[in-house]
């Protein structure tokens, strides 16, 4: 079975989760490395992520301005 990709908001409610458990420190060593490791994971998906939206807003923007100049 394939595994449905995160959306972002699922992926910035998971990094806040592992956050939170962090903060604590009351979970083993072996834990708290998995657990920082996915959180690295997250923060880069959603920080690609991030970039694509913002290329796609300015890809929009220049083709609406590209045709408000044509009117």
């Amino acid at each position: 079975m394939t595994k449905k990709a995160k959306t972002f908001e699922e992926s910035m409610q998971r990094l806040e989760e592992i956050v939170g458990l962090l903060e604590e420190n009351e979970l083993p060593l072996d834990e708290t490395i998995a657990l920082f490791e996915e959180g690295l994971a997250l923060s880069k998906t959603c920080e690609d992520r991030l970039k694509a939206f913002e290329s796609k807003v300015e890809e929009i923007t220049k083709k609406n301005a590209g045709e408000e100049d044509e009117l």
